[in-house]
């Protein structure tokens, strides 16, 4: 346990977190366009029509990995959430209010591009789906973390209140998760398994694979950019920052 703290705290350092983040964002930025380019060709130009949806089936490339990013970033932000609590790791609590933003992103892609996809599928942009209505419950959430920490003015106890709001809301991801299973559900189940054989053709997976793990370095580029903002509004008188940065921060 003494390890786990101090790598912890080593990690956690504000300075080293800060130099961690202004080496990988841009990077794994970049990787993420290209691999998005890259799905996105195959998804329109490489897999061929569905036999049943045609070509509207092909906001499954968007849709799918957007609704797995929204789930998997919440679980994130409430683990980051826990530890800041626990263990007092500041960055830790930086990371999990970078990711809301980015969580609530991917979370209004999947009810939009749902959305899309279900008008010539159900004939309705909106049905009160128990899948679709958590999912928005979901997104509610996310804008519950951004609110409750840009409400309060002190940064420590504005991450301490939107902390907990994020680890009492994780109970609803399951909730997104198995809904189709546990309800009468006009949703699909599940179209990809990493467990057993799949229901789709497997000409027409590897796009999904590609954007998916496109959206998570997106993910992680895009939260060291937002945390390392946010670090560095609050280490800008710190010695470490006016070291490296100048009066600048």
């Amino acid at each position: 346990m003494n390890k786990l703290l101090l790598w912890f705290n080593q990690t956690g350092s504000p300075a080293r977190f800060d130099a961690f983040a202004r080496r990988w964002s841009m990077p794994s930025l970049l990787l993420a366009l290209i691999l998005m380019a890259v799905g996105i060709y195959g998804a329109l130009l490489s897999v061929p029509p569905d036999y049943k949806q045609g070509d509207s089936f092909r906001i499954l490339y968007i849709h799918v990995p957007s609704a797995w990013m929204s789930l998997l970033i919440f679980v994130i932000m409430a683990v980051q959430s826990a530890i800041a609590l626990i263990w007092r790791i500041k960055i830790c609590e930086l990371i999990a209010m970078a990711s809301a933003p980015i969580g609530a992103m991917f979370t209004a892609i999947t009810l939009i591009s749902g959305a899309v996809w279900g008008k010539p599928t159900w004939g309705t942009w909106w049905t009160w789906d128990p899948r679709l209505t958590s999912e928005l419950v979901l997104l509610f959430l996310y804008l519950g973390v951004i609110g409750l920490y840009n409400a309060i003015d002190d940064r420590r106890a504005a991450g301490r209140a939107a902390a907990f709001l994020a680890i009492i809301g994780v109970v609803n991801v399951p909730i997104v998760h198995f809904a189709v299973t546990w309800w009468n559900t006009l949703h699909q189940g599940e179209t990809i398994r990493l467990i057993g054989p799949s229901k789709m053709d497997s000409s027409m997976v590897w796009p999904l694979l590609v954007m998916a793990l496109a959206t998570k370095l997106w993910y992680v580029g895009s939260v060291l950019v937002r945390a390392r903002v946010l670090n560095l509004q609050q280490e800008s008188h710190k010695q470490w920052a006016l070291e490296r940065y100048g009066e600048s921060t």
